[in-house]
């Protein structure tokens, strides 16, 4: 099993990242090397990924708690985290305890938010198990649960001890969660490696969870995204820094919470949002028209939305973007573009003009 390693250096908190195929079973390594040494583990998982594709369904770990909640957005709420918590209690985990996250996106913001406050802090370990868990939230330590008025509003940051990719599970993806996943592989371009995005914009054939440059995509998002991560962990930077990686996120946290939270997987609202992202630059004059176009055409090509399934109120999407949570001294910021590949974050952008790009997304 060849390895790709990507280190996160934070300090004393520095984690590494394992990239391959099979690496779950560096996962099921390392959860045996705690339960060895007395230390409780309990896995947090969802419904269709449990005991179906993972390497911890063995007899090893039959005493472990096994945590399943539902599959989707929805999942992420309060009462699924008082749950976990309760039944980590139950189970008597203590503090030398650790959660490890078998699922995708939604289970490892829970799980991790989970493990930030039972005892105050447990250890967590992440195995993403979806393209856009892989290449984005599983990594950098954003843990959070929604609430009715926005999109992770509650959470904290708290770094995993380690996170296991295994490519593997991308086979199991249906067709429309892995596309989902490419709107965050297609952002890393945009915001920071022009080189990266003509990659993904000539490759010969649609990458695929089989296509020979899947882990070398993946190691290269989670290289850019370690390396923002370390110089910004807790997005204070007034000069971009980590609010960076929410190209397309202010517009895709609106649409998910006006939209209803499952409406949209939160891949397709990002890919929405990129494109929005995309039109305001060029209405700013910060990019052309043509690399809108270019944006357009990748997206489209990797099966992403690029505007909405039917119509959405634009009063609601204005509202939910006042509530995002990057909002600084009460003005809203949104990551533009400067061109491919440079991505600046722009504050107090005129409501009208946001209003004008929102309708551009009107199907």
């Amino acid at each position: 099993m060849k390895t790709s390693i990507v280190r996160v250096e934070l300090s004393g908190r520095s984690y590494d990242i394992y990239i391959a195929s099979g690496a779950s079973e560096l996962a099921a390594a390392a959860a045996k090397d705690r339960l060895q040494a007395k230390n409780p583990v309990a896995f947090v998982s969802e419904e269709n990924i449990w005991g179906k594709f993972v390497s911890f369904d063995n007899p090893e770990f039959l005493s472990c708690p096994k945590i399943v909640v539902e599959n989707g957005e929805g999942a992420k709420r309060i009462g699924n985290f008082e749950r976990v918590c309760r039944e980590l209690a139950a189970a008597k985990i203590d503090r030398s305890g650790a959660i490890f996250a078998v699922g995708g996106g939604v289970v490892g913001d829970l799980a991790g938010f989970c493990a930030a406050s039972y005892m105050r802090g447990i250890d967590f370990y992440q195995v993403p198990t979806t393209l856009l868990a892989m290449v984005d939230s599983s990594v950098g330590g954003k843990t959070a649960v929604n609430i009715p008025e926005g999109k992770n509003l509650v959470g904290a940051f708290y770094q995993p001890k380690a996170v296991f990719i295994d490519v593997n599970f991308l086979k199991t993806l249906p067709p429309r969660e892995f596309a989902a996943g490419m709107a965050e592989v297609v952002k890393y371009g945009l915001l920071g490696d022009k080189n990266f995005f003509e990659l993904i914009e000539n490759l010969q054939n649609p990458l695929s969870a089989s296509h020979p440059e899947i882990c070398n995509v993946i190691a290269r998002c989670c290289k850019m995204k370690a390396k923002i991560v370390s110089a910004d962990e807790r997005e204070t930077s007034k000069d971009g820094g980590r609010a960076l990686l929410n190209l397309g996120h202010t517009f895709a946290h609106a649409i998910e919470n006006s939209a209803g939270y499952g409406n949209y997987l939160h891949g397709e609202a990002v890919g929405i949002g990129i494109m929005l992202a995309a039109r305001m630059s060029a209405r700013l004059g910060m990019m052309s028209e043509g690399d809108v176009l270019r944006i357009e055409r990748v997206l489209l090509a990797c099966d992403i939305p690029v505007r909405f399934r039917e119509p959405i109120s634009v009063d609601a999407l204005i509202e939910a973007g006042r509530r995002d949570k990057k909002a600084m001294s009460g003005k809203s910021r949104y990551v533009l573009l400067n061109g491919i590949g440079c991505g600046v974050v722009v504050a107090d952008i005129d409501e009208v003009l946001v209003r004008e790009i929102f309708e551009t997304a009107m199907c």
